[in-house]
């Protein structure tokens, strides 16, 4: 498929240009044939004018070939239509009519993997969010709903099993060993929620009783010899099931649920209605094959596109520019499930560090932009995390701020006002507004504003008349085209501590007692008074990270100790332990700036001693707690990032940490080793295994010989049964020059070289590798035999790993990785520019890079500028970078 070439002023679309469609189409009748050479596609329509003085029909379509055009079954003559690259005009078309159009298009050119193309020998769609149009000609925009009957034709033996949307009514045999199936979706959608699949594949059945008593036959389709890692995603399809029916009360509303697991995907999953496609990352794994943090990651994609069903396809967007309006609200549900079914401070923490170390820096940089965009030139470009994860942060700002009960009514009035729309983010909001009775219109500004709100906390207790106060002062700084930023409705969760570690019942204003307050923040300053409060507290703030900002309070060493040890709030443990942890990196990175030695408080090292000597702690809490704050996250807290200065204060301290507590480490070590190969995953053996491999990282720091052979021994044990511990194993000796390290690296991928999902870890590992000669391996791995740049997950676990994760690096001060970086993008962009661009991201994070990296990125940025025909999707981000 030919892909079509960047102008130099390609067209940027506005929300405020927003207009209703001018036709509704009643009905869509659409007929694949399929074969290898060539696919045919007809569609019928049934039109009609919203506006009778409209003259023409404008369809959106993309390397298709037109074969013919029918309207009230009469072929059109060519004076009948204009055809350009992007676009089929009917003119003069009357008010009521029935529109046939025949279009040919080739899958297997079609690299983007956007539209109908092949995965091996499948065919799969991906219409999300403009592919539909790479079908056929079409109203591709969310805000068309209509009626889809979907018939596939294709040899029956090639192509046994053909799906699509809603339910099958009707199948048959044809001649040339062809057969045919009809799909008919009961429910109004947009065409980005259109799925096709064809081809072979094995089957796995399974049904639900809903709440009402229907049974669903749920499906999972998956390649021949990958049966048998599908039953935890199916376990998840009926937790999901289960899950939206007691917290919303959302039943399914098909007869079937189908899941398809395909190789070539450029996202995670797509919660097409009633066929979802997922990225077999995202569904297979059983022990051997599958980490721990694999399983959770399945629970919560599976989770995720099945909640869709409501928030996204049932109700779905007006525009584009209301994408949050699904993503980020199904994100917010799905981080509850996983909350539900796991551990809701541990959840809660990895929520908040993906947030901290992906949106964040978004947030900072020359891509900033708001959860709601004001424009885009490319949508695909505004899948980010702000739109995701902030988000969802701010579905659980207004969850906080009216309750959960409130909040369970206003979706249930969300629910059933608008069921079967699309619509906007006042819609959703108005609907809270509505349930409630409470004002949020300062809330909205959390979809207008971009960037990350800071609120600085200042304390004062008068012992006299035992008053403590609270002095909160929130502020935003200047991002893209929104140099001032009006104060936002900020709800800090709030409790107060004795110096023994005791909560205190809270006495404010308001006349309400209790154990934990929520502060509203509405003004630039806030001040909240607390009555009846016996000593000077400590204050827990921001308990359970009730909002997507930064907070300033100057804490004591010995306050931090208090709330790492005693907070009732298990986010506020890590958080009290992730400020420790900076404050002192910070200061070894100032200390190694100014070439002075670095000097480890044993303060610090005797306090994670007493967490380990804890055997009351949560594993997977303890876990998180003697986790470091990452490179990116303590760059994000510099005004010039010092990348040698972070590497080399992180690394002293986890040596000197691993120094002290050898013998702890080692003796925890031993505590959790497991030997269990049945049924892995259960919290407990999750919590032992993340511990024990914990300290194996710290281990492993050790030059000691037999500690490597410790874990080298771990790698070759586990190698067979238990991808957690493998994986762990190698990651640690990774980094290490040893020879048990190619060893490792040669026995993983002799063992899985036959499983390409399996051998993404093996080419991540690679790519994180902190050794001096991590580049030069990278750009070899490229040519590996195992690598295709035409297939996103080895891009994404590769290049994605290197570029986005392996900090020092990537950004080697000769600018090697830079250059590798930009001049792969350009290859890549040729063939599938969606992926190409995101893995564009790292750098356009110059700004903040001393002077000599900068121009060394701004030079790649200039270079893919000065190139011909670069994608839309590239030249949005670096014009944005640029400017």
């Amino acid at each position: 498929m030919t892909k079509t070439p960047a102008q130099n002023t390609p067209a940027t679309i506005y929300l405020k240009d927003y207009a209703r469609p001018e036709f509704t189409i009643e009905k869509l009748d659409l007929e694949f044939e399929l074969t290898a050479a060539m696919t045919t596609v007809k569609s019928t329509m049934e039109l009609h004018k919203v506006d009778a003085t409209t003259q023409h029909l404008v369809l959106q379509g993309e390397a298709l070939e037109l074969i013919s055009i029918s309207m009230n079954k009469n072929i059109l003559l060519p004076e009948q239509y204009r055809l350009t690259a992007t676009q089929l005009t009917i003119l003069a078309v009357p008010e009521t009519f029935s529109l046939e159009i025949i279009v040919q298009i080739k899958p297997q050119e079609n690299t983007q993997l956007s539209g109908l193309y092949r995965s091996g020998a499948t065919f799969v769609t991906q219409c999300e969010a403009e592919g539909f149009r790479r079908i056929t000609y079409f109203l591709d925009r969310p805000d068309v709903l209509t009626h889809y009957t979907t018939k596939i034709i294709a040899d029956r033996h090639q192509y046994p099993h053909l799906l699509s949307n809603g339910n099958l009514v009707a199948k048959g045999e044809l001649e040339n060993q062809r057969h045919w199936v009809k799909w008919e979706d009961p429910f109004r959608k947009p065409c980005y929620l259109f799925a096709l699949v064809a081809g072979q594949f094995e089957l796995l059945e399974d049904y639900f009783i809903t709440q009402s008593g229907r049974r669903i036959l749920l499906h999972i389709y998956t390649e021949k010899g990958y049966l048998d890692q599908c039953h935890c995603a199916m376990q998840a399809v009926k937790k999901a099931m289960t899950w939206d029916e007691e917290n919303y009360g959302r039943e399914y509303d098909l007869d079937i649920f189908m899941i398809v697991a395909i190789s070539d995907f450029n996202s995670g999953a797509m919660e097409n209605k009633g066929l979802n496609i997922f990225n077999t990352k995202y569904i297979l794994a059983k022990p051997d094959t599958a980490t721990d943090e694999d399983y959770i990651y399945i629970q919560t994609v599976v989770a995720h596109e099945y909640f869709h069903n409501w928030t996204g396809n049932r109700i779905t967007c007006r525009d584009w520019f209301q994408l949050s309006l699904k993503e980020g609200l199904t994100v917010f549900r799905d981080q509850s499930f996983t909350a539900d079914v796991t551990d809701h401070g541990v959840a809660r923490i990895y929520d908040v560090n993906k947030l901290r170390n992906r949106q964040f820096p978004e947030d900072a940089g020359p891509l900033a932009h708001p959860v709601r965009p004001d424009s885009y030139i490319e949508i695909s470009n505004f899948y980010t995390t702000t739109i995701y994860e902030k988000g969802a942060e701010i579905i659980r700002v207004i969850q906080t701020l009216l309750g959960k009960v409130l909040f369970r009514r206003g979706m249930d009035l969300y629910f059933t006002r608008h069921d079967g729309q699309a619509v906007t983010i006042e819609d959703f909001v108005r609907a809270m507004e509505d349930a409630s009775g409470m004002n949020l219109t300062q809330c909205r500004l959390w979809y207008e504003q971009a960037g990350t709100p800071l609120v600085k906390v200042t304390a004062d207790y008068d012992a006299a008349t035992k008053r403590y106060t609270l002095t909160l002062e929130q502020g935003c700084l200047p991002t893209p085209g929104q140099p001032y930023k009006k104060p936002m409705h900020i709800p800090v969760r709030t409790a107060l501590f004795d110096h023994q570690g005791q909560t205190l019942l809270l006495d404010t204003d308001d006349g309400r007692p209790g154990l934990e307050k929520i502060l509203q923040l509405k003004e630039i300053t806030t001040t909240v008074t607390f009555k009846n409060v016996p000593e000077r507290p400590i204050p827990s703030l921001l308990r359970h990270f009730s909002a997507p900002i930064k907070l300033q309070f100057d804490y004591s060493e010995e306050e931090l100790v208090l709330l790492i040890k005693h907070d009732t709030d298990a986010f506020n443990r890590w958080e009290a332990s992730q400020i420790y942890a900076q404050r002192l990196l910070l200061e070894l990175i100032a200390t190694y700036q100014q070439k002075r030695p670095l000097q480890m408080p044993e303060k610090f090292t005797e306090l994670l001693r007493s967490l380990l000597n804890d055997k009351q702690l949560n594993k997977q809490l303890l876990s998180a707690l003697l986790t470091l704050p990452s490179e990116i996250y303590l760059a994000e807290h510099m005004a010039v990032v010092d990348v040698e200065a972070i590497f080399a204060a992180r690394e002293f301290v986890k040596l000197n940490i691993a120094t002290a507590l050898r013998a702890e480490f080692f003796a925890t070590y031993q505590e959790n080793v497991t030997t269990e190969t049945g049924i892995i995953f259960t919290l407990a053996n999750v919590g032992k295994r993340q511990l024990k491999n914990v300290a194996l990282q710290y281990l492993l720091l050790l030059p000691d010989p037999a500690l490597r052979k410790l874990g080298h021994q771990q790698f070759v044990t586990s190698l067979p049964l238990n991808m957690t511990d493998t994986m762990a194993a190698l990651r640690g000796l990774s980094h290490l020059a040893i020879p048990e390290r190619e060893l490792a690296l040669e026995q993983f991928y002799t063992r899985w070289r036959h499983e390409p999902l399996i051998i993404d870890k093996w080419f991540a590992v690679q790519a994180a590798s902190l050794l001096p000669d991590t580049l030069p391996q990278v750009e070899r791995l490229t040519h590996h035999e195992a690598f295709d740049i035409k297939n996103p997950n080895k891009v994404y676990a590769l290049i994605g790993t290197f570029g986005q994760q392996n900090m020092l690096r990537f950004h080697a001060a000769d600018g090697a990785g830079y250059h590798f970086l930009g001049k792969f993008i350009l290859q890549l962009d040729k063939l599938n520019s969606n992926v190409a661009a995101r893995m564009l991201k790292p750098l356009t994070e110059w700004r903040r890079q001393d002077s000599s990296r900068a121009a060394l990125m701004c030079a790649q940025l200039e270079i893919m500028m000065r190139t011909p025909g670069i994608s839309n999707d590239i030249y949005e981000l670096v014009t944005k970078s640029l400017a």
